[in-house]
């Protein structure tokens, strides 16, 4: 069968949706520095392919330039088509970046905090997602048996991710029905958000050639378990030296990550629109879920916002190196460049601020009265997206952080994913999600 092998390049959008253009291989070099053509309406497709009301209508011209750095090409073996993808920069007609394009606000966000504190980040995107199944299910949480079902499915995905550049790490049932978690290494700078994007493509594409459908919805039944989306974050210097961690700082922060965590707790009610941003992500930021629902950092505590991780070493170099905190509040709705970017801003504003290292929590919250809890500088998260977005739209530092025309265009964007759902039941929304996650 005649066959001319072709690129898709990506952008990863406001709804988390990996949308692009395909064009021939052979083009490649032309491609990657002249680009493919993109429309800046596009911006305004929500996550159900409704266009937004926007600034844009049919105006305008943008290019969509594949990056050399982001380029997969994976042959899973089995007959199927290769699969070949590249994600890229959308900007003007004249190279610069468009304020709207995700990937360079992660960047600039980067670049702040490069200039402010003289370090880079190093991250990885920990993934929970379901295998979309019909009919009765058999409990089977964390158990060999779920594990061996899917033995194949996994192998196979570890492989394709290793080949697309990631440092697979684990893949294993987890507490929900049919569901899974899968983890890789982490990533310098803006890499790591594209590893959260190469993450959940492949593994969709390997899945369906096991005639499987995956789903990475936030949440699939209210009265069940969520997915959510953990981020593992940490500093190095320009000689990739660890700044994260001091043996004589509070939870054994450094005086930097105190105050950067400090940072996404102060201004986490107001970024949470950001990173946890489909109408149903807030049915599962409730306590007793496991993910997160008052601005609190803990020590080894699966129910905060933000949580200092456990480390296995001894070593005290080895326990530099891999020391992290991990930030909950998030999920798969979200593209990884806006969620990173906003908790990357957040943490910077804490340390411009100069913020104190926050209290380190191992209780539970919830049983406080919201008097007890703002005494001592606590706060129910947002509990609905429209909430989320008017947080969002009253913080004006926060809205600084981004491009002038960036918050009423994205808030219009998730009203009228809002909009869209109408007065739908809570069990069908949840299912209007998972077919798009």
């Amino acid at each position: 069968m005649i066959s001319d092998p072709l690129l898709f390049v990506a952008t990863s959008d406001f709804a988390g949706r990996t949308r692009g253009k395909a064009f021939p291989v052979a083009d490649y070099e032309k491609r990657s520095s002249r680009g493919v053509g993109w429309t800046p309406t596009n911006v305004m497709i929500t996550c159900f392919d409704v266009i937004g009301k926007g600034p844009y209508g049919s105006l305008g011209d943008l290019l969509l330039v594949p990056d050399r750095n982001a380029t997969v090409t994976i042959d899973m073996e089995d007959g199927g088509a290769v699969e070949r993808f590249a994600l890229g920069d959308i900007t003007d007609l004249e190279g610069n970046p468009w304020e709207c394009c995700t990937r360079s606000l992660l960047k600039s966000a980067l670049e702040r905090l490069r200039t402010l504190a003289g370090v880079e980040l190093m991250s990885a995107f920990e993934h929970e997602f379901q295998i979309v199944k019909t009919g009765q299910t058999v409990p089977d949480a964390y158990s060999l048996r779920a594990f061996t079902k899917q033995r194949r499915m996994g192998e196979t995905l570890m492989a394709a991710l290793s080949a697309a550049g990631l440092q697979a790490d684990t893949f294993m049932a987890e507490f929900g029905p049919n569901q899974f978690e899968v983890t890789n290494g982490p990533a310098l700078a803006h890499r790591s958000a594209d590893h959260a994007v190469f993450l959940r493509e492949v593994t969709r594409m390997v899945a369906g050639r096991f005639s499987e459908r995956v789903t990475f919805v936030p949440i699939s039944n209210p009265t069940s378990v969520g997915n959510g989306v953990h981020i593992h974050m940490s500093f190095v210097d320009h000689t990739g030296a660890p700044k994260t961690y001091d043996p004589g700082g509070p939870g054994n922060m450094s005086k930097l990550t105190a105050s950067f965590v400090a940072g996404i707790l102060k201004y986490l009610d107001s970024i949470i629109a950001l990173t946890a941003p489909s109408d149903v992500s807030y049915l599962r930021l409730t306590p007793h879920r496991w993910s997160a629902a008052y601005n609190n950092l803990g020590f080894r505590d699966r129910e905060a916002s933000v949580r200092i991780c456990p480390v296995t070493a001894r070593e005290p170099d080895k326990i530099q190196k891999q020391y992290n905190f991990e930030y909950r509040a998030a999920d798969a709705a979200a593209s990884p460049y806006l969620a990173l970017a906003a908790i990357v801003h957040a943490g910077c504003q804490g340390i411009e601020e100069q913020l104190s290292a926050p209290e380190i929590t191992q209780e539970d919250l919830s049983v406080l009265s919201d008097t007890e809890l703002g005494k001592r500088g606590y706060g129910r998260l947002p509990t609905s997206l429209e909430q989320a977005l008017q947080k969002f739209e009253a913080n004006a530092v926060v809205r600084s952080w981004f491009p002038p025309c960036f918050s009423s265009i994205y808030t219009a964007h998730k009203r009228a994913e809002i909009a869209y759902l109408g007065d739908r039941d809570t069990s069908s929304r949840c299912a209007a999600y998972a077919d798009v996650y």
